[in-house]
């Protein structure tokens, strides 16, 4: 089977000179959830702003085929929908449909196809009577689901995730996991919550100090770095 995302070797230092990424290679096939965990500053969310051109360093990184390049930007920016940890960081506009029909838009879609577009994101996650509304009213986990329709309105075949449950009570981290489950993209979650992880994910890898260090399954890496239900911090590594 072909991936979706192939990752070759890739390394990046940030102007500081701080090695973030150190050799890494990734797979990410048709139907996964992949969960992506490590401690703080291991290098999971520099490695996802790679994913869709974001950040740019030295390797292979190719998604549905191809180079993530600037002649291919635009087009894996749409296959690639992220969602930021921060629901906030992508909700800017005066109404959540404004929001949600934000991206078509921008991609040349006519404002009546961008409308209808959002709308039907905006009840693929349960969302549709908030349309009128302005961002800054909704709770928590209604903006989380507002930030993921703005992505979904796009139809990415790839969902990479930033830390998703964060700010999240357990009601409502419990509703954005019947969504994604719901959602049929292949997913890559990141994350600190190993219970979250072993609910959605069907396997995981682990970030330490810039590199891919270990992968299994969540019960298996929980079982072999002697995890509670919140993965902590082991050390403050690169970013």
């Amino acid at each position: 089977m072909t991936p979706l995302i192939r990752v070759r070797n890739l390394r990046y230092r940030y102007d500081d000179g701080t090695v973030a990424l150190d050799g890494v290679n990734f797979d990410l096939y048709p139907g996964e959830t992949v969960a992506l965990l490590g401690p703080n500053g291991s290098g999971k969310t520099t490695f996802v702003l790679h994913l869709n051109g974001l950040l740019h360093g030295e390797g292979e990184v190719t998604v549905c085929g191809m180079p993530v390049e600037k002649p291919y930007l635009d087009e894996i920016r749409r296959r690639v929908g992220l969602l930021f940890q921060d629901a906030d960081e992508q909700l800017f506009m005066p109404t959540v449909l404004e929001d949600v029909a934000f991206g078509p838009l921008c991609r040349g879609m006519k404002p009546a196809e961008a409308e209808a577009r959002a709308r039907a994101a905006l009840k693929q996650v349960g969302m549709e009577g908030a349309a009128h509304k302005a961002p800054y009213h909704l709770s928590a986990g209604e903006k989380r689901r507002v930030a993921l329709a703005t992505v979904l309105a796009s139809d990415p075949e790839i969902l990479v995730l930033d830390e998703p449950t964060t700010w999240l009570d357990p009601p409502s981290q419990s509703e954005l996991l019947s969504l994604l489950h719901a959602l049929p993209q292949a997913k890559i979650v990141v994350t600190h919550d190993t219970v979250f992880a072993e609910a959605i994910a069907t396997r995981a890898v682990y970030f330490e100090r810039g590199r891919l260090t270990a992968e299994g399954s969540v019960a298996d890496l929980r079982h072999r770095f002697d995890w509670g239900p919140r993965m902590l911090p082991r050390s403050a590594e690169s970013r």
